[in-house]
Formats: C-alpha cells, sequence, structure tokens
C-alpha cells in the first residue's frame, strides 16, 4: 500500500518544513507570492509598512522597464511581528513564515553598517537565500550613501532570483585595462568620473589625487571612483542603479569582460543580461504590451500557534520500536520545543482517528503533562492517514472558525493507499502539515515528495541510535518566534552494542549565549542506564525524571545554565544496549543572538553520477562565524552514515572564503533511496570568530558624486578596524537539513567522478619565473587526489578557454599533487612565445584523475606585459612609487606585477623595463614546451 502522488504533492506545495525555497512564482509576466518579513527584534513603526510599499511600487515600474518590458512585482505579503499593535487590516497568515521570506527587515548584521545585501553562496544562475535591508534603509535614511530604495531593490532582487553578481569589486576596485591605463572596475566603462582619495575627520574633509602603490602599480588602498552625477550611459544596474540614466542591465555589447568584478569572476565573462535571458522566467514570458498594475499588499500580522499532533497507532507501528520512539519524540517535542503560548491539540488514528485533547494552551508544565498522558500506548488496525487530517481540522474549528495558518505535524510510516480523498480538503483548509516518515518502507509516493521539493519534511531511519526521529521533532520550532524563544539543539549522539556495565563519558559545552530552559534527554532499548551529570564547576546535577515505559529519563536545568563544559556518564545495564543524548537549550539573554546553524542540501533529487553539495551556515545574528569545525552527518535510507567535514575555503563547493557558509560535495552514494542530513558545528579550540568583513553581494556604498568638477562627498562608510573579533568561546551547534532523493546509484559504483574545478588559480613572479597557487582538488571533486595537472599557456584568451588541448602546454613532470583542498605551488619559466609584439601570456589548469576523468577549464591566470598608466588627472606618488605617468625606469629587468582578478582571470601584469623578447630569451630549467 501506499501515499497517492497526489496528495503527497500537495503536502509539499503546502508544508514547507525545513525547505527555505521561496513561494515565489511568475505568472503573466509578474511575481505572485513574495513575502517581506520585519524581524520580530524591530520596534513598532507602521512607517515601516508604508515604506515598502512605496519601496516595492517603484522597484516593479523599475524593473518594468529593465527587463525589456518583461517582469514587474504582482502582489507581496508583508510579515508584521506578532509584538506589534493588532489592526483590523492585518490578517492572520498561512503558509508565510520568516523561514521563506524573500526580505527581511532587520537590524544591521554589524551596528551602524546599513549595507543592503542578499545572502547568496551558490553558483551563477542559482537563486540566493534573501535580502537583507535594515529599518533605517527601508525607511529612507541611507538614500544618500545607497540610492533610492526602489531601484536598490531591482539590483537586489537581480541577486536572489536570477542569481547574477555584483559589477564592482571592493576587494579589487581598479585593474590594467587593455588600454593600458589603470581603470576602476565598473561595468559600462562609459560611467565616467574621477579617481580621488577623500579624508574626514571631525567634520572636515580633504580630498587629493591617487598615488600608484609601489607594487601592484595600481591606485593605493583608499583610492575611490566618484562617479559623475550626470551621466548619459544607460549600464549596468549591478554596477550602480543610483546613477539617474543608469535604467538597464549590462548586455553582451556593453558589457565590460576585462574588468575584475564578482560577476565577471562566478559567471565566465558573460553580462548579466545574457545571464538574466538563460533563466527560466525569460524562457517562460513574452514582452507585455501595456504596463501592469501596482503592487497589491497583503498585511499578516504573526500570532498565536495552533498545532495538532496527528499520530500513526496502526499495526505497522508496533514493529521495529516505532511507538515507543514516536512516544519518546513526541514527549520531547511536548516538554522542550513546543513555546509557551502556543495551542496544541491530539489526534490518534488507525483505521479510524480519535480525539484525545482539544487545544490547549500551553501557559505551564500543567498543560505539558496533560497532553503527555494523550499519548498512545498500544499499536492496531489499519491506516486511515484522511481520518486523522480530517479530525484535526475539527479540532481546530473547534477553537478557531478559521483554520488558516494552522499547523498539523502527521508522523505515520505511510502505509495508506487511500488518502486521495481528503486531498480537496487539505488543499482548501489552509492548514500546514508537517510529514514525519518513519522507517524504510515508505512507499514511491513518499520519495515522490522528496524529488518534487526536498527538505519539506523528515523522516527517521529505524536504527535508533541514530537518534533521526527525537531530530525530526526537536526541529520543529515556530518559523515565526523571536530566535530568542527557540529550542536550539546543542548535542543529538546515539551509541550503539554496549555492553552491560560499559560506560560512556563524554561533554556538551554550553556557551554564554544559549542556557535558558536547558533540557537534557537520554533514551535507551533495553534497561535505564546510570545517569552522572556535572556542571562546569564539579556539581553533580541530580533529579533526572526517569520514565521507565518510555525507556527515557530527562531534566530541565532551573534558570540560566552555567555555561561552560558539562560532564555526562552513563553506565549500560544490558548487553547490546542502544543509548542516545539529546540537549537543547534558549537564548539567555533576548538581546544578545544565540549562535545558531543552518543546514541544506543545493537540490532535492540527484540522479548518479550527479554530485550533491552540502551546505552549513554558522551564524550569531546576521554576523558569520568563520573557523568553525563543521561536520555533516548523511543518513541513507537504511541507516548506513557518511561523515564530512565541511570548509569555507573559497575553493571546490565553496563559492566564498570566509563567508560562514560551509561547503562540500558528497558523491559517496552507498545506495538508491532517500537521504537525510544532519550537521554538527563546533567552536574549536582558537579558532572561531565573528566575521566583522562586509557581506558580499552587497550593494555599492556610494562615496559621493562628482558635480561641475567638484566632488559632493558622503560620510565615510562606517569600518572596523579588524576583519574578525577575538577568537569566541567554544560552542557546539546541531541542526537538520531535511532530506533527498538519490537514484540510478549502479552496482559496484564506478568511479564517474572528475575532480572538481579549480576556481582561485592565482600568478605573482618570482624572479623569472611565474609562480601559481591554487587549492587542490580531489579524485572525486574535492575528496581525495588527482592524478596529474596539465598547465596550457596562450596569449588569446579566447583561444586558451575554448581550445584549450591545443594550446601550449607546461612541462609538469616534477609537479607531483597533494591531498585535496592542500594549497598547491608551482613555477615556469615562459619561453617560446610566438609574436614579438604579445601583450598578454594566459594560464589555465586542469586536473586529471587515475581513471583519465578530466576536471573543467580554471579560472585563467593573465600575464599582462606591461605597466597600466596612471590617470592623466593624477599626479605625485609615494616613494619606492613609480613616477606619476606610469613610465619604467631604463634597464633591462623584470621589476614586478600587477595582481588582480579579470573575470575568472588572475591578471600578472608584468612590468618589463625593456622588451617582451628579453623574457623570452632567457633560460628556463621548467621550459614550456609544445607537447
Amino acid at each position: 500500500m501506499g501515499l497517492s502522488r497526489s496528495f503527497v504533492f500537495l503536502l509539499l506545495l503546502y508544508l514547507l518544513q525545513e525547505s527555505n525555497t521561496s513561494f515565489v512564482r511568475l505568472s503573466d509576466n509578474g511575481y505572485e507570492d513574495i513575502i517581506i518579513a520585519i524581524d520580530p527584534s524591530v520596534p513598532e513603526d507602521e512607517t515601516i509598512i508604508k515604506q515598502i510599499q512605496e519601496m516595492v511600487t517603484s522597484a516593479s515600474t523599475y524593473l518594468f522597464e529593465a527587463t525589456e518590458r518583461r517582469f514587474f512585482f504582482k502582489n507581496v505579503s508583508i510579515l508584521i511581528p506578532e509584538s506589534w499593535t493588532n489592526k483590523l487590516q492585518y490578517r492572520r497568515p498561512s503558509h508565510e513564515s520568516y523561514k521563506h521570506a524573500d526580505v527581511i527587515v532587520a537590524p544591521p548584521a554589524i551596528p551602524g553598517r546599513d549595507e543592503p545585501y542578499t545572502r547568496q553562496f551558490t553558483e551563477c544562475e542559482e537563486k540566493g537565500e534573501y535580502i537583507h535591508f535594515t529599518p533605517d534603509f527601508v525607511l529612507g535614511r541611507k538614500e544618500n550613501e545607497y540610492g533610492h530604495s526602489g531601484r536598490l531593490f531591482v539590483h537586489e532582487w537581480a541577486h536572489l532570483r536570477w542569481g547574477v553578481f555584483d559589477e564592482y569589486n571592493e576587494d579589487q576596485p581598479f585593474y590594467a585595462a587593455s588600454s593600458k591605463k589603470i581603470e576602476a572596475t565598473r561595468c559600462s566603462t562609459g560611467i565616467s568620473g574621477i579617481n580621488r582619495v577623500r579624508t574626514c575627520q571631525g567634520g572636515s574633509c580633504t580630498t587629493r589625487n591617487c598615488r600608484t602603490n609601489s607594487t601592484t602599480k595600481l591606485y593605493e588602498k583608499n583610492c575611490q571612483f566618484f562617479p559623475d552625477k550626470i551621466q548619459s550611459e544607460k549600464a549596468s544596474i549591478m554596477f550602480m542603479q543610483s546613477i539617474d540614466s543608469v535604467t538597464e542591465f549590462c548586455n553582451e555589447n556593453n558589457h565590460n569582460r576585462e574588468a575584475p568584478s564578482i560577476h565577471n569572476m562566478k559567471c565566465n565573462y558573460r553580462s548579466t543580461w545574457e545571464v538574466i535571458r538563460m533563466s527560466e522566467d525569460f524562457r517562460n514570458s513574452t514582452p507585455m504590451e501595456t504596463p501592469p498594475s501596482p503592487p497589491v499588499f497583503s498585511l499578516l500580522r504573526v500570532s498565536e500557534r495552533f498545532l495538532c499532533l496527528v499520530l500513526d497507532i496502526s499495526g505497522s507501528m508496533a514493529s521495529a520500536d516505532r511507538l515507543n520512539r514516536m512516544n519518546q519524540a513526541a514527549k520531547y517535542f511536548l516538554l522542550q520545543i513546543i513555546e509557551d503560548g502556543s495551542w496544541v491539540g491530539m489526534v490518534h488514528f488507525n483505521n479510524v482517528a480519535y480525539n484525545k485533547s482539544e487545544l490547549i494552551q500551553i501557559k505551564s508544565n500543567t498543560e505539558r503533562n496533560k497532553l503527555l498522558e494523550s499519548l498512545p500506548t498500544i499499536a492496531s488496525g489499519g491506516t486511515s492517514i484522511c481520518s486523522g487530517i480530517r479530525s484535526a481540522f475539527k479540532v481546530f474549528k473547534n477553537r478557531n472558525s478559521q483554520i488558516d495558518g494552522s499547523e498539523i505535524v502527521l508522523l505515520t510510516d505511510g502505509e495508506d493507499n487511500t488518502v486521495s480523498s481528503c486531498i480537496d480538503e487539505v488543499r482548501d483548509s489552509g492548514t500546514i502539515v508537517h510529514f514525519i516518515a518513519l522507517g524504510p518502507s515508505a512507499d514511491k509516493a513518499v520519495d515522490q515528495m522528496v524529488t518534487i521539493t526536498g527538505g519539506i519534511y523528515h523522516f527517521a531511519s529505524d536504527e535508533a541510535q541514530n537518534n533521526g526521529l527525537v531530530d525530526a521533532f526537536g526541529a520543529l520550532v515556530s518559523e515565526n518566534a523571536d530566535i530568542s524563544q527557540k529550542s536550539l539543539q546543542l548535542e543529538s549522539k546515539g551509541f550503539t552494542q554496549i555492553q552491560s556495565n560499559d560506560w560512556i563519558n563524554d561533554t556538551v559545552v554550553i556557551d554564554s549565549t544559549v542556557g535558558k530552559d536547558t533540557f537534557f534527554l537520554i533514551t535507551w532499548k533495553q534497561q535505564a542506564p546510570d545517569i552522572s551529570l556535572w556542571d562546569p564547576k564539579g556539581t553533580q546535577v541530580t533529579n533526572f525524571m526517569v520514565d521507565t515505559a518510555s525507556k527515557m529519563a530527562y531534566i530541565s536545568i532551573p534558570g540560566t545554565a552555567q555555561d561552560g563544559i558539562w560532564t555526562y556518564n552513563l553506565k549500560a545495564k544490558a548487553n547490546q544496549e542502544i543509548l542516545t543524548i539529546t540537549v537543547t537549550s534558549r537564548a539567555a539573554n533576548s538581546s544578545v543572538p544565540p549562535i545558531t546553524v543552518n543546514a541544506k542540501m543545493n537540490k532535492d533529487t540527484s540522479s548518479y553520477p550527479s554530485p550533491m553539495i552540502v551546505y552549513a551556515e554558522v551564524l550569531q545574528g546576521y554576523v558569520p562565524i568563520i573557523g568553525a569545525n563543521v561536520t555533516a552527518l548523511i543518513e541513507s535510507n537504511s541507516g548506513n552514515i557518511e561523515v564530512l567535514d565541511l570548509l569555507d575555503n573559497g575553493a571546490g563547493a565553496d563559492s566564498f572564503k570566509d563567508d560562514g557558509v560551509y561547503s562540500r560535495y558528497f558523491t559517496a552514494y552507498s545506495e538508491n533511496g532517500r537521504y537525510s542530513l544532519k550537521v554538527r558545528a563546533h567552536g574549536g579550540t582558537n579558532s572561531a570568530r565573528r566575521s566583522l568583513r562586509h557581506p558580499p553581494n552587497r550593494a555599492a556604498y556610494i562615496p559621493g558624486w562628482v558635480v561641475d568638477g567638484e566632488i559632493e562627498g558622503n560620510p565615510p562608510r562606517p569600518e572596523t578596524a579588524e576583519a574578525t573579533q577575538p577568537v569566541l568561546e567554544n560552542f557546539s551547534r546541531t541542526a537538520l537539513g531535511g532530506a533527498f532523493v538519490v537514484s540510478e546509484v549502479p552496482a559496484g559504483r564506478p568511479d564517474k567522478f572528475p575532480p572538481s574545478q579549480i576556481t582561485d588559480l592565482h600568478a605573482t613572479l618570482d624572479g623569472d619565473e611565474i609562480s601559481l597557487t591554487w587549492t587542490a582538488p580531489g579524485d572525486d571533486f574535492d575528496v581525495g587526489r588527482v592524478q596529474k595537472y596539465v598547465i596550457r599557456i596562450s596569449e588569446n584568451i579566447t583561444d586558451l578557454r575554448d581550445h584549450f588541448d591545443g594550446a601550449l602546454q607546461v612541462n609538469t613532470t616534477y609537479l607531483l599533487p597533494n591531498d585535496a583542498n592542500s594549497k598547491e605551488t608551482f613555477a615556469f619559466k615562459p619561453e617560446n612565445i610566438s609574436e614579438e609584439n604579445a601583450t598578454h601570456i594566459f594560464v589555465a589548469i586542469k586536473s586529471v584523475d587515475k581513471s583519465n576523468l578530466t576536471s573543467k577549464l580554471s579560472n585563467i591566470a593573465q600575464v599582462a606585459l606591461f605597466i597600466p598608466q596612471a590617470d592623466s588627472t593624477q599626479a605625485g606618488s609615494s616613494p619606492g612609487e613609480n613616477p606619476p605617468d606610469g613610465n619604467p625606469q631604463s634597464g633591462v629587468s623584470i621589476s614586478t606585477i600587477v595582481l588582480s582578478v579579470v573575470g575568472s582571470v588572475v591578471l600578472v601584469c608584468i612590468i618589463l623595463s625593456a622588451t617582451i623578447c628579453i623574457l623570452k630569451k632567457r633560460s628556463s630549467t621548467r621550459p614550456v614546451t609544445a607537447f
């Protein structure tokens, strides 16, 4: 028997518990179901709602014209915090939540920094996570620094929806252009302005010309590009949409391919409009003949949580200790996870449904304990999921005339073939169903649920030591509650095949950002173990509540638990015992955000040999935590676990280094079917820090405008002296990342995985040799060791990119690859350059594994054989720097390089004092050889 596909699909559409997939859809050229959420920490101010409406309305018009009359904003829901005063025009949300918000209005990640940005850590053309605007930005208080909010919303929407990137780069604001001049990184080059250093102190500002740096031969660190206020250039929105004349995205005709913009690096030299044209939105739309209507807004205020547990007690639940494990997890949910103030009811079902509890508002342990008494004790009979769902509807209607936004937690092993009879009722009800599939026997309809949307439900195997069922219930926190109210999982661990009288001795870290409502849960399979627990001061904690019937013991630490290392000892009392421990806590202080972990896969389904990517985001509030030790545990349908160390190194699967997102390819498929993801993050020893860097994909700060030849400057952007704060205290977190499906895994798993693409190839000059550095890929993407590297060079970047195998090959006989994620270095002397007047040498790499599988082409290192000329308006240079005109001194030597990234290109300018022929005639121990 099995769930019908139509019912499962319905669940997928309405019940997005763990997925952070946007609800936005394109219908008749208009974007519908956009969610803009005001964070609960934002003080009440109705002007914010009005300004959001004005921002989106003006953005819709700007978007319509910028996309050649294709797209506009049709309807938008504004999610209002529960703490704000209720109004007659406010409605209760249904499926809308902070989890699925496309735009979040929240305080700045770093106080004083109101920079808008899009959280975007996937590849080109892939959707971002969310846009972050601060209240001050929305209220128009930062318009001088970032431009009109409507225009900027379109800039950020392009990040979020179409996966394009910024056409500037604050880490490399200038580059050596093919014109042999120093140019500001921008698109298009038709944007005019001047380069200056502007310094402000005590309300007084001075401006001077930029000097060239003696090493890079580009402008000094504090030099900035000030655009002319009056322009005629129309592109590009992804550079500076705040320029009045800019109304278009860069296209293939005006795109600046040689600028070291982040967009060029990520999108392989393509213009933003070329990338947008590749989107599903573009392919499924045609230009409109008439302008669209203004957006329609819905005002939704978060209100009390209404939830009903719908628990399967059919005969199949009696196998594999499922009924008892369900009760353990449900008790954990009722005791610790469900928030105070929530309303909770309970329904049991087999072939019929039993209303075991009407909705009860959780005010104290009295209500929680009353609900515990309603949990089932016997499993028998058939299965009728529709009976359980209909009974839950009645529970809600007995308390409310409307049930929109009410939640059903449906737990079943999925063995029912009569579900189709209640599809329409579920669709029309407006309820949210959280689906937990227990055991490996759920039929292909449940697999189809995962295949269609992924990450919206949890499944737990029958391997109790993996603690999957407790984890699944622990993830059912309210998505609309303030973070300070949510229960955070600090530890989830299982131990198996323990013999009688064996001891489990371990520790749990409770950091200072948590400690309120700290809860320890111990479960066992056969007999209650001896339990000992000590706080960081060495004081033993006693009085565990032991529930022998449910085979669990638990204790809630009163007040705020002391931060530090807690020690526990568990002594088994039976052979072949299985023990688990789960520790949760809440924020210690509502004004100090706790450290959190969010996990996800890059997609919900994969067919062998296509790889998956694991992402784990470690944050405190909105501030990234870097330097943490992050591990993914991926459990297959049969309970096998694969462990992956996740990295934040900007190589392989990781898009940006030190952005607090830890990533890794997953290729160790052991079987077909469902897999679940759990992530552990630890602060480590002297490693984890809060990153104070400006986030990637942020709005460009306008330093000022040039008006009639004079700079009208803005206040300097708030900066911090250090990129990171001091080392954080140790911490520990675990989080679920949902489920995904893998298919077509062959017997024996033949090697079909090539090495990952090298994305961080850099070049410098060491004497008369060009030195290359990059992060080593692996035999299977970023695991193992490649067999060899193939390095080739050319004087033409297009030829090297499109005809790599025909380019001149570098002798790499002495280059022995290191393990994946190691730093590789290699140096060679360029020879056999074919053209006397060549201006560039381009270098690229491919990796080859033991099965002769070849990686994608790396980014391209470019050696430019000229000195970039400073702007003729610039004057002066610092000691040791080139003269203002940029001309080299006499003599014959290679003096320095200029390093920048050009698209996927690392630009190395070799500064020559004579001609290229001098370079070519030098002897070489590692010559360039044509193979």
